[in-house]
């Protein structure tokens, strides 16, 4: 993604939710720092999407990347921490973010979940803990159930999918996937301490 604050700018918007700004240690030892996005994230966003590879992008947009445009950056960075929730991780040693997570709710009370992660740092457990922090934050929120529409070879999003909970619908059309997971609170609680327990 570039280089973004490993903390937060002094500036936050209003529902800035602190409690979760962590730092949390992967299952091969590596050490991410993870905090809400901000607007301030739109500059590193747009430079991520412009030089993302292919295959991160054809996984995350589900196709060709989508114009870059000022008000998608606005729409990507600026949450309400509610209904819309985002997280960037970043690299501790250069600042330089490597993956961003985010729910959106959805009328039904549920939240659609998406991540990308930069190749670097794809295999080592990141995105499965972004999903987990997410799904601590829709829990505190009253969301409980997530679910994703991707691409049918995209077996990592299954996975992570499973992880989060327990599945209650998945289907398959036209090379897409769309799966909904219920969330399990004490399951979910587990996995986040593990991570900032550390293995």
């Amino acid at each position: 993604m570039g280089p973004i604050p490993i903390r937060h700018p002094d500036a936050v918007p209003p529902g800035y939710p602190p409690g979760y700004e962590r730092e949390l240690r992967l299952p091969d030892g590596r050490t991410v720092f993870v905090r809400p996005i901000v607007p301030a994230d739109r500059g590193p966003l747009a430079h991520a999407i412009r030089t993302a590879d292919p295959d991160t992008v054809r996984r995350r947009f589900l196709g060709p990347p989508p114009r870059i445009t000022p008000q998608l950056l606005t729409y990507l960075c600026t949450v309400d921490y509610q209904r819309r929730f985002a997280l960037v991780a970043m690299d501790p040693a250069t600042g330089d973010g490597i993956a961003v997570a985010r729910y959106e709710g959805t009328p039904d009370g549920s939240a659609e979940v998406a991540v990308a992660v930069t190749p670097a740092w794809r295999r080592a457990g990141l995105a499965t803990a972004l999903v987990e922090v997410l799904a601590e934050a829709a829990l505190d929120r009253g969301i409980h159930a997530f679910s994703a529409l991707y691409l049918a070879d995209n077996r990592p999003v299954t996975a992570l999918l499973d992880l989060a909970g327990t599945r209650h619908r998945d289907s398959i059309r036209e090379g897409f996937t769309e799966a909904a997971v219920a969330l399990d609170r004490a399951a979910v609680t587990a996995a986040v301490q593990r991570l900032l327990d550390g293995p």
